[in-house]
Parts: structure tokens; C-alpha cells; sequence
């Protein structure tokens, strides 16, 4: 397995350490009960949720009239490394691979319960203004937030 973002997968693997688990549904597989390729996507968004939601960033509340960005996602990949079946329980990892002005490359590592990578996948997420649909810098509050998580170096 190599794919372009992964330097050192041993390395790589061991950076992770916040996961989401889900369980493969019937609905999500095709007649053979493999796991439909697009439903990784899926996976990914509500681990790249669950992870935002962990950290305490990047979440705003839709409901408030005065939000002046949200998070979008500008490009996903995803590779696919082993089978995965109906019922299969699945471990999405999720971290920030690097932080810029207004965007963030998240990596994601999906294990099935035997622990063997199933999946894996990296994706763009830039900060918009909702009014303009311009990219706006990550704000100083989630930037020293970020710093404090040890996720952006000093």
C-alpha cells in the first residue's frame, strides 16, 4: 500500500489516536455484502464530525443567523487497501495533518475489527464565508486552541 500522502505508514499509523466506530449496514453493501465504494465518503464526514466536535473547533452552530464561516470540504480521496463486509465494524481514525491559513489536511486511517487497515484517506477542508463564499484564515481563538491541543507546533 502507498499512497502519496503516507511517507512511513508505520509512523504514519501511530500518529493517530482519536477514532469513531461504525458498523457496516446491509444498505451500504452491493449483492455480494462488500461495503459500496462510495460509502467510505460517508464514513469519512461523520468521523472528520465526531473529531471537530472532540477537538471543540470548527463547528458552527447553522442555527445562529451571525455564523462568519463554515467548514467545506475542497477535495477528498480516499484508497482502498482490503475488502469490507456487512457487519464489519470499522475504526475511522481522524487527525489534522497540517493546518494553513484558512484550511486544514485531515488524514483518516479505517481499521476493521481484526485491526487491518481497510482504508485510508486524506482531504482538504477550507474555512468559507458563508455571505461571500470566499475562504476566510481560521481564526485566532481555534488557532491558539489548536496550539494548546498540541496539533499546531508553537
Amino acid at each position: 500500500m502507498k499512497a502519496s500522502y503516507i511517507e512511513d505508514l508505520e509512523k504514519w499509523e501511530k500518529s493517530f489516536s482519536f477514532f469513531s466506530e461504525v458498523r457496516v449496514r446491509f444498505s451500504e453493501t452491493d449483492m455480494f455484502g462488500h461495503m459500496n465504494n462510495t460509502v467510505s465518503f460517508t464514513y469519512f464526514e461523520q468521523a472528520r464530525i465526531d473529531y471537530f466536535r472532540h477537538l471543540g473547533i470548527l463547528m458552527p452552530s447553522v442555527a445562529h443567523e451571525n455564523v462568519k464561516s463554515i467548514p467545506i470540504v475542497a477535495d477528498l480521496q480516499c484508497d482502498y487497501v482490503k475488502q469490507v463486509f456487512f457487519d464489519d465494524v470499522l475504526r475511522i481514525y481522524t487527525k489534522i495533518a497540517k493546518v494553513g491559513n484558512s484550511s486544514m489536511d485531515i488524514h483518516y486511517l479505517t481499521k476493521n475489527q481484526r485491526n487491518e487497515i481497510c482504508f485510508t484517506g486524506r482531504g482538504t477542508i477550507v474555512q468559507m464565508d458563508p455571505q461571500t463564499g470566499k475562504s476566510v484564515p481560521i481564526s485566532t481563538e481555534e488557532r491558539a486552541h489548536l496550539i494548546r491541543l498540541e496539533i499546531i507546533p508553537h
